[in-house]
């Protein structure tokens, strides 16, 4: 089985907020998730835009889950190491 840490997008059209979760990779984008790490809000101001668990974040990461390109970029604008 295959996991990745990506993003899962609730909100409205033209307002999205995203959550930052653990999923099968066979999942859709907006399926069942096996752990939620945090969340992602684009339209926030600068400094409240990121918010996840860094424990675990680096727990899901040490036992083989990859986090996808977008869930990458977000992590390195907190300046969290992999």
């Amino acid at each position: 089985m295959s996991v990745k840490i990506r993003l899962k997008r609730f909100g409205t059209k033209k307002r999205p907020f995203y959550r930052i979760v653990v999923q099968d990779a066979r999942e859709p984008r907006d399926g069942k998730t096996i752990d939620e790490l945090g969340v992602y809000h684009p339209i926030s101001a600068e400094d409240k835009q990121i918010e996840f668990n860094e424990d675990r974040m680096r727990h899901w990461i040490g036992v083989g889950a990859q986090p996808t390109d977008t869930v990458r970029k977000i992590l390195n604008k907190k300046n969290f190491t992999l």
